[in-house]
């Protein structure tokens, strides 16, 4: 039987790795046409012209639709979900975007027109026809450039190219702080723009069924249920009328969490040509049309009193949003920004954010989604101030960890943390990665001609949120009298193992065979509501539904239970899969009770957690770095993690594996770079866009440091993010640490060789 807590091989890989996983390419629609998109090869620029009319006389060509076609037809603009104050003090600032570009273009792969044929051959030469007249504009790349005074405007009816401008904290405190105090460390962070580069790019199955007026997409998505309802109103219509279907997904990583302005347009053609059109973009259109992530400079100022506590931390952030704003566009930069408090105690805390519009793709969430970037600021931080102090890194984080005992804890700035014990995980990673061992290895790398570093980071996340109010979750569970399971969840996996761990909890808590189980999710119609996966939500909003669906069943049957004891209802117990009698050994199983029954049982329940929960851990690594070539070599990974109670602890390691290779990428080789002259995007295929292969990852020693939660009945706190939300840092601390005899101070992600050599050659100069 299974349990919670128990190492189990995922119940979906034998379908996957035999070649059975059903993904977009493996979908195959009766009559299908193709469809392929016009895309702007100008940065910005003002639409003169859009000829049609060579390219709509070419073979097989079943139609070509353009921006003022979808206007025309009453199709509406993009809306964000959230929206933060504007630059002024009033309304944040939302630009005009409809799925198709009307009258300008604002970045390199903009869609102008979407082309449908009876092959995809044939749309892409009427693509390739369309002739399409732009008087170009200078463009901007950089945020910072972009708030500029002489700056080109991506909006003209923005005149900073400003789109929000998002304070917390006390300002007047921090000011204070950094006034009286000993010790202020300033630093201006780079965190650089990446891309999600899933293996499967995206693509869509459109439809519209006349009869019914409903509209139907088939797409690789980690939340169905958001597609319809970013989708629904551009093309006017109630979320109920978009019927969205997903399967397998060939990884997402938060980028396919949002609608996108291809899919009302392909919804809208589908209807006008009567005819199912498939798209499925290239390698280079994914590069191009893809929501990137990250991408931001922060200036940031620790103060600290002479013993070494800390007294205010103040942090500004220029985000680059692109020139559009996606559904989700506007959340990275902002929700998660209570992360820069980190696990430490700081009496004032300041955080100013501005979201600023650029010639480039829109920025969306991606692994970690502000995670990552607030810890990387506040670990980097810390780690300067511990040079400029002269103490150890690690021993300074101890000196102002908030310690076990104040749990719950208010950070003063934004989140409250549930539980924790900060203190033991720092030790526990210590004493595996070896912390006081580390200067004889450093010796013995010397010896080789090589320079070695150690790093460290002690990242917390808000996991399940938002922290006021988390987002409900579907669950419905059906139980057949001879004991078959079947389940609809609102979430949706893209690699996680949901399948596995949904089973495991209904095994434990019911005392059921997972023999023929069945979950069905992914179907916007069968599971009618729902939120979707991301945030390291899933287990604790999913798995918390379904334990409460479970236990609704369980009370339904509890007047059986107790005639079959012969007891009082009052007096009957349930625990692991059986009702018995308080303060007996009496006992009958769920299974024999429910087996009396005529008909399957149901429950459901859209409902949220208590409140979000905050994982938290530590890693440290060590990197080698040859001093002639640059190239960083990652010797050593070690990572304490509390993610609360681990159901599946094979899975949590696979997440946090994973993670730390998606971070230690964005550290030392994934940039996404634009032009700064032309905006054309220079890092467009995986020749310019370096991604880390195997021989890249060290292994990564993983333990568990369970605190359990109380904000959710399984008491799991999140795991998908968490190797993410750490490695950043603690890769380019070890790498500047590395490069700190040689009065390098901090190296800017990502960590290239040639970056590396260059700090080093610079430095060299200067000694001369």
């Amino acid at each position: 039987m299974l349990k919670i807590g128990q190492s189990q091989l995922r119940f979906e890989d034998d379908a996957l790795i035999t070649g059975r996983g059903r993904y977009m390419n493996d979908r195959a629609g009766k009559g299908e046409a193709a469809a392929v998109f016009v895309r702007s090869q100008s940065a910005s620029g003002r639409i003169l012209s859009i000829d049609t009319k060579a390219a709509a006389g070419m073979p097989e060509v079943l139609g070509i639709f353009t921006g003022a076609d979808l206007k025309a037809a009453g199709l509406l603009p993009i809306q964000p979900r959230g929206k933060h104050p504007g630059p002024d003090g009033g309304e944040m600032r939302v630009p005009v975007f409809y799925p198709l570009a009307i009258d300008a273009v604002r970045y390199v792969g903009d869609p102008i027109a979407v082309v449908v044929a009876e092959t995809r051959q044939a749309a892409l030469a009427a693509a390739e026809a369309v002739m399409v007249e732009i008087a170009e504009r200078s463009v901007v790349i950089d945020p910072l450039e972009a708030v500029a005074p002489d700056a080109p405007l991506v909006w003209d009816e923005f005149p900073d190219n400003r789109c929000f401008t998002y304070e917390k904290g006390d300002k007047a405190g921090v000011d204070a702080a950094v006034a009286s105090a000993h010790t202020v460390v300033r630093q201006r962070l780079r965190i650089s723009r990446v891309v999600a580069a899933p293996i499967e790019t995206r693509g869509a199955i459109a439809s519209y069924d006349d009869t019914a007026g409903l509209y139907r997409l088939e797409l690789g998505t980690q939340a169905p249920h958001r597609i319809s309802g970013d989708v629904a109103p551009i093309l006017g219509v109630s979320a109920d009328k978009v019927h969205v279907l997903a399967s397998d997904c060939g990884g997402s990583f938060g980028m396919k969490n949002a609608g996108y302005p291809e899919y009302p347009a392909l919804l809208w053609a589908s209807r006008q040509t009567g005819r199912m059109l498939r798209w499925t973009s290239d390698r280079l259109e994914s590069f191009q049309s893809d929501a990137h992530a990250r991408d931001m400079w922060v200036d940031a100022a620790l103060a600290l009193d002479a013993d070494g506590k800390l007294l205010g931390l103040d942090v500004h952030v220029r985000a680059n949003l692109g020139a559009y704003l996606g559904p989700a566009t506007v959340h990275p930069p902002v929700a998660n920004i209570g992360g820069i408090a980190g696990v430490y105690r700081t009496p004032k805390i300041y955080a100013k954010v501005d979201g600023v519009f650029t010639n480039t793709q829109q920025t969306a969430p991606y692994r970690g989604a502000g995670r990552p970037e607030a810890t990387y600021i506040i670990e980097r931080m810390i780690d300067l101030a511990a040079y400029e102090i002269g103490i150890d890194r690690a021993e300074l984080r101890r000196r102002n960890l908030v310690p076990k005992k104040e749990m719950p804890y208010s950070s003063g700035f934004i989140f409250t943390y549930d539980s924790g014990d900060f203190p033991g995980v720092l030790d526990k990673a210590l004493e595996m990665a070896d912390w006081a061992g580390f200067e004889a290895r450093r010796a013995g790398s010397s010896a080789r001609g090589k320079l070695r570093g150690i790093g460290i980071a002690n990242p917390i996340e808000i996991a399940g949120g938002p922290a006021a109010k988390p987002n409900p979750e579907f669950a419905r569970m059906d139980i057949s009298p001879e004991g078959k399971v079947r389940i609809h969840v609102g979430s949706m996996d893209s690699g996680q193992g949901h399948g596995t761990v949904f089973r495991q909890i209904i095994a434990d808590r019911l005392g059921l065979s997972t023999e023929g189980m069945e979950i069905v999710t992914g179907d916007t119609h069968e599971v009618p509501q729902g939120t979707g996966t991301f945030g390291s939500r899933t287990l604790a909003a999913a798995g918390g539904a379904l334990w409460t669906a479970a236990d609704t069943i369980i009370e339904k049957l509890k007047d059986q239970a107790a005639e079959r004891l012969e007891a009082d209802k009052a007096d009957i117990l349930f625990d692991t899969g059986e009702y018995r009698i308080a303060g007996t050994d009496r006992s009958v199983s769920f299974a024999e009770v429910i087996s009396g029954e005529s008909a399957s049982l149901s429950a459901e329940t859209f409902s949220s957690v208590e409140g979000a929960t905050f994982p938290n851990g530590c890693h440290i690594c060590e990197v080698e770095i040859d001093p002639e070539t640059g190239l960083v070599e990652l010797v050593s990974y070690c990572v304490v993690d509390d993610v609360g109670r681990m159901v599946n602890p094979l899975l949590v390691k696979g997440q946090i594996t994973g993670g730390v290779a998606q971070g230690l990428g964005q550290a030392l080789m994934e940039n996404a770079v634009y032009d700064s002259d032309s905006g054309q995007l220079l890092s467009a295929t995986f020749m310019d866009y370096a991604m880390p292969r195997a021989h890249d990852m060290p292994g990564v020693e993983i333990a568990g440091f369970a605190v359990p939660t109380n904000q959710n009945p399984l008491g799991v706190k999140g795991a998908g993010e968490a190797g993410t939300v750490g490695a950043l840092s603690a890769v380019i601390s070890a790498v500047s640490d590395a490069l700190r005899p040689f009065g390098i101070r901090h190296i800017d992600m990502p960590a290239t060789p040639a970056r590396v050599w260059r700090c080093l050659q610079m430095q060299r100069k200067e000694e001369r």
